[in-house]
């Protein structure tokens, strides 16, 4: 009962994102009634294993006890205040720490992924107008991109169903083809082919280089377009290419960071560092919005200046919010008291071995990178996404496969069981569906 009647106040009351609302008359909601460790539970008690980390944000599951207790330690003292003119000292030490894990510093803070998008955009052309040349103000990225749906942001980004409507409030950049292995042509390996695709990006900034702010680029793995997976020269080759033609190099590590890729940042495969970071989603292990956009000195001296119109006037009400960087903080912790990255890597192998040996699904392309992994399904169900989907719900999995590709991103914490149920229930659930 509890269930239905939040349902249908839900239905009256909540614009549901990403969501044509028309669907749930016949695809109903889901009411969560709690969480624990990789697992939802409803109303009624039935328990979900989250494998997509809800929404790619929840590291070390939920109800973590040490991210709960930061988060109460620090309302105990102080929730939050204004940025401007002021500070504290959670705001203080998350910057120092993610300065040293990045390499770059001078954070500057908002709360989700589309706003560090906005935040990097507009730094690196206000970079080149404050040294004298405003006419480095286009932007590159890659061919199915996405860098988050705020009017700036959705102009980089390259999927139609969230970009094609708005496109006359867009302004318009530059897509280079994306190094994704699954686009090679038959016989090229995944390098080959990512180094031919940086032979485009250096042929197109020799000839426009004069005119564009920056690249951007998710490392590694462009996961809307399918959990795309590509080969880190591309990264060297970018950042080698951008140096030479002096175009910023901007990494958007959103959904990638904190240990994602198997590393603690993805940019850590080619050993580069771009001249922006943007991080959010895992960055506060899922407890609270929090993102933030890191760059280097160079570009931060730029702005520093007697004149206030030469300064960065950006700002967000809950910049640096004290309560997400406790969260953020003991996030960071837990990496360093648990051996994350090392653990890891023992569950990459365990569920990368288990799926080598599915020879009985029409899969292919299949792919893994640190804690992701993906393959796309062979079907002439039409409907497969949605069936999926609530096949998967029925039998207690939560996964949300983009179009015909499944991919697991589940919380760290994810134990050798749940990972057998995870695997056992995807293949049941894909040759119901396929």
């Amino acid at each position: 009962m509890k269930n239905k009647d939040l349902l249908n106040r839900s239905l009256k009351s909540v614009w549901h994102p990403c969501t044509q609302m028309k669907a749930h008359e016949t695809l109903p909601l889901l009411p969560i009634a709690s969480g624990a460790g990789v697992w939802l539970k409803d109303f009624e008690g039935k328990p979900y294993l989250d494998g997509v980390s809800s929404w790619w944000v929840n590291l070390f599951g939920h109800n973590e006890p040490r991210i709960k207790a930061a988060i109460t330690k620090q309302l105990n003292t102080l929730e939050h205040v204004m940025l401007a003119g002021f500070t504290h000292e959670p705001v203080v030490q998350l910057s120092e720490k993610l300065g040293v894990l990045t390499g770059l510093g001078h954070c500057f803070y908002a709360s989700d992924g589309a706003s560090a998008t906005e935040i990097a955009l507009k730094m690196s052309f206000h970079y080149w107008r404050n040294i004298g040349q405003p006419q480095k103000s286009q932007f590159l990225s890659l061919q199915n991109s996405y860098h988050g749906e705020t009017i700036g942001a959705l102009s980089v980004t390259d999927v139609a169903i969230f970009k094609d409507t708005y496109a006359p409030l867009l302004r318009q950049s530059a897509q280079m083809p994306s190094p994704d292995a699954r686009l090679a042509e038959a016989g090229e390996s995944a390098e080959a082919y990512a180094s031919r695709c940086a032979d485009f990006l250096d042929a197109y900034l020799k000839q426009h280089h004069a005119e564009i702010a920056a690249f951007i680029i998710e490392p590694m793995i462009q996961c809307a377009a399918g959990m795309g997976m590509y080969h880190a020269v591309y990264l060297k080759r970018a950042r080698e290419i951008c140096t030479q033609y002096q175009v910023h190099l901007i990494a958007d590590e959103i959904a990638v960071g904190f240990g994602r890729t198997g590393t603690m940042f993805a940019c850590e495969h080619a050993n580069i560092k771009p001249d922006f970071i943007c991080l959010s989603k895992g960055i506060t292990g899922g407890y609270l919005p929090l993102s933030v956009t890191l760059t280097s000195d160079e570009i931060y001296q730029a702005f520093y200046d007697d004149s206030v119109a030469r300064g960065f006037l950006h700002s967000h009400s809950y910049t640096g919010n004290a309560l997400a960087c406790s969260a953020a903080l003991a996030t960071l912790a837990i990496f360093e008291q648990d051996d994350v990255l090392r653990k890891n890597q023992a569950k990459t192998s365990y569920i990368s071995g288990q799926i080598s040996t599915w020879n009985d699904l029409p899969m292919t392309n299949v792919r893994n990178q640190g804690m992701v992994w993906a393959f796309d399904v062979q079907t002439k169900n039409k409907q497969f996404q949605q069936h999926f989907y609530q096949q998967a719900l029925a039998e207690g999995l939560l996964l949300r496969p983009i179009g015909n590709t499944v991919y697991w991103m589940p919380p760290y914490v994810i134990s050798q069981d749940e990972i057998d149920f995870m695997l056992k229930t995807t293949k049941q659930v894909v040759l119901a569906c396929a």
